[in-house]
């Protein structure tokens, strides 16, 4: 029984925590919008959102120690995480500068490339397997191809309009006027290097947390030291760019919303789910869900805040879905041979340790003891 319920939460159950936290990313981003619209500066944010997950997070290296199954949290774990940290902030930088630079339609366009920078950077540090003629491998490559081009479908494809707008409501749609397209005042070059480096970014954090993860498999803790690092440098960064000292006084309701909110839902609840998942799915799986948080974007418009669905976004959904399933099977069928595989080679090792079961036999209990313990120090 053990065993199935290992095997359910290994198997199944990070496609709906997945599911849930790009919905939760959804709203986190509304919200995020109607503060930083209101006055809120994005490094005031950043400070303030990441402080509060590390607080909230502060019991879990205190227990974590009373651990026995963890190994000692060394220097090599620590400066690795600080390195995540060093990432997680150059990133958001980046991106929110490259917005600045740009728009933030062009930011949707490149972030639709994470699945396919992840998947090459897997390659290289050979955490994904691709071989042409296996039929998981041409999936995995096909899906992510796939779905890449439905998500540039969804920001660059409006169509016509085929559910009208209830009332007038704050959008979640991805698509923008040509205005904002052609804007003369936006330095497009340096915006979108900055953006492209971004998302370069975003999958070696996914790589380096997977690595983590492998020395050091207690989400939580690493979670709360890499949230203390962001908070950290984003707080030497801001005193220096944020020339406005008021800036660091809420005086919102909205701010201080956005704010609790990112810090309970984000960076500490999204980030430890996206720790665990990356440690049992490793990053193409969990990368595969950015292009998917344009569907949920649509569907979460349509559905509570009467946003207009158009046809480029029904057919972009539709080709997004497509690919996120095929690589879904690719990676499903992937795991299926490797647990044959095993299988197989269990069966294997038993079939020749019946050669030496007479012997072992013969063995007395308490030499079979003691071979056991020494084999589990």
């Amino acid at each position: 029984m053990a065993l199935t319920g290992r095997s359910l939460m290994e198997g199944v159950l990070p496609f709906p925590a997945m599911m849930a936290m790009e919905c939760i990313n959804v709203g986190l981003n509304t919200l995020f919008k109607a503060a930083t619209a209101a006055g809120m500066s994005h490094h005031v944010f950043v400070v303030y959102s990441y402080s509060f997950a590390a607080l909230l997070l502060l019991p879990s290296p205190f227990i974590s120690r009373t651990s026995t199954r963890l190994p000692p949290l060394n220097f090599s774990i620590t400066s690795k995480i600080a390195l995540l940290g060093l990432i997680g902030s150059c990133s958001q930088i980046m991106g929110y500068t490259g917005i600045n630079y740009s728009s933030p339609t062009l930011a949707s366009a490149i972030s639709n490339l994470v699945p396919a920078f992840t998947f090459i950077l897997a390659i290289i540090f050979r955490m994904e397997k691709v071989v042409l003629k296996s039929n998981s491998s041409q999936a995995k490559v096909m899906g992510t191809i796939i779905s890449i081009s439905g998500a540039f479908v969804v920001t660059f494809y409006k169509g016509p309009r085929i559910i009208f707008s209830s009332s007038p409501t704050i959008s979640l749609s991805l698509h923008h006027n040509s205005q904002q397209l052609s804007s003369s005042d936006s330095n497009w070059v340096i915006g979108s290097l900055l953006l492209t480096a971004e998302y370069i970014l975003v999958p070696l954090w996914y790589i380096v947390q997977t690595k983590i993860m492998k020395e050091y498999p207690e989400e939580a803790t690493v979670v709360f030291f890499y949230n203390l690092t962001v908070a950290i440098i984003a707080a030497f960064v801001g005193l220096i760019l944020e020339k406005d000292p008021s800036a660091w006084i809420l005086r919102q309701n909205t701010a201080l919303a956005s704010i609790l909110c990112s810090g309970l839902f984000g960076s500490c609840l999204n980030n430890t789910v996206h720790t665990w998942a990356l440690r049992l799915k490793g990053p193409v799986f969990v990368a595969m869900f950015k292009p998917l948080s344009i569907v949920v974007a649509i569907v979460m418009g349509v559905l509570f805040l009467g946003d207009s669905l158009y046809l480029g976004s029904l057919i972009g959904a539709s080709i997004i879905s497509i690919g996120f399933y095929t690589v879904m099977w690719g990676k499903a069928k992937e795991e299926m041979g490797v647990g044959e595989e095993k299988q197989e080679g269990h069966s294997h090792n038993n079939l020749d340790g019946n050669k030496e079961s007479n012997e072992d036999q013969r063995v007395p209990l308490l030499g079979s003891y003691n071979r056991y313990s020494e084999d589990h120090v």
